[in-house]
């Protein structure tokens, strides 16, 4: 196989994983959460997902991520989440790129970056930290567009029904 099909192999795998990430985002759109959704895949296979869900649990560490990694150390009966690659829609904030560092995952795949709290690169990169003892590979704007969309329209939609109930009000 040459090397662009390769590529391209693994642009729609990492494009199938992140269907499943967005369709995870879905599920927390439709609590009325922001719509951030994540996958783990170890394998060819999804071993923890997870979705947003800081409101309907009042759990700040509630994070898309946090929840898929739980999942998957479940799933593994173990904290080292070995061979396994992190599908979110949106780029990891501090917290949950320290826990990917902790739990040893080795590689993850965002979305869309974060300019209020990525730290997959754009306000500091915690995952590729050479002071750390482990670092994790990074893949962005897998279905860039996509993954900005629906938190794009879900803000929208908040300001808008916000605006509505103040004019009712006034």
């Amino acid at each position: 196989m040459e090397n662009t099909d390769i590529a391209l192999d693994l642009q729609l795998e990492h494009e199938q994983w992140m269907r499943e990430a967005i369709a995870e985002a879905r599920k927390a759109e439709a609590l009325g959460e922001v719509p951030i959704g994540a996958v783990i895949v170890q394998g060819g296979a999804i071993i923890g997902r997870g979705y947003n869900l800081r409101e309907t649990t009042l759990d700040s560490t509630a994070h898309a991520e946090m929840v898929a990694i739980r999942e998957a150390s479940k799933a593994l009966n173990s904290w080292r989440l070995l061979d396994c690659t992190l599908y979110v829609t949106l780029e990891p904030c501090p917290m949950c790129a320290g826990a990917m560092v902790q739990s040893r995952v080795p590689r993850t795949v965002y979305g869309t970056p974060d300019p209020k709290a990525g730290c997959a690169g754009t306000l500091m990169n915690l995952l590729e930290e050479p002071r750390f003892n482990h670092r994790t590979e990074i893949i962005s704007g897998i279905l860039q567009e996509e993954c900005a969309e629906l938190l794009t329209s879900f803000f929208r939609r908040l300001r808008q029904k916000r605006q509505s109930k103040s004019n009712i009000e006034e």
